[in-house]
């Protein structure tokens, strides 16, 4: 097997991993800890719910992955991402799903030379391969908000998250 194609289905499963965390974390949660955002003083920046970072980081893969390097329609309203309300986890949940399958089909099929390409981004020529690793860190960065966030809902007790060794394949 090619290098460069083990390193796309390590991207893949990568960000397979990270929107299993996320829907891990929400999956069970009713609608008003979905919606819940943490409490802070005046004039303090505002909170994200939950709902919220899910929709977030499945926009922000959809614009990266399948707007930027597979060149689809842009079709993201970042700004609604954060006013987002959640009547369930569902919504958010199929979101993600779609996010993967969308992202499935774009780091698919991308031959191992163009992980070398660039696009142009607000006036920046930003790498594939950056673009990639962004959307992993992007989730990584806020599924710990997400933790955190569901942490304070739940009065102090965390959801599962699996270790690491948990969430690599199994080997025989």
């Amino acid at each position: 097997m090619d290098a460069m194609l083990a390193e796309i289905q390590q991207y893949i499963a990568s960000l397979e991993d990270l929107r299993a965390q996320v829907a891990g974390i929400i999956k069970d949660v009713p609608q008003t800890g979905l919606n819940w955002r943490p409490s802070l003083p005046a004039g303090a920046d505002p909170t994200n719910s939950l709902a919220v970072l899910a929709v977030h980081v499945a926009g922000a893969e959809h614009f990266w992955i399948a707007e930027c390097i597979g060149r689809y329609p842009q079709t993201r309203d970042r700004d609604a991402e954060f006013r987002y309300i959640a009547t369930s986890a569902e919504e958010p949940l199929a979101r993600l799903r779609r996010v993967g399958e969308e992202t499935q089909e774009v780091l698919g099929a991308l031959k191992p030379e163009q992980l070398d390409d660039s696009f142009m981004k607000d006036d920046h020529a930003v790498a594939v391969r950056w673009a990639i690793h962004h959307v992993i860190y992007h989730y990584s960065l806020h599924i710990g908000h997400m933790q955190l966030t569901y942490q304070l809902w739940n009065k102090g007790m965390a959801t599962p998250s699996p270790r690491w060794f948990d969430r690599l394949p199994k080997t025989n």
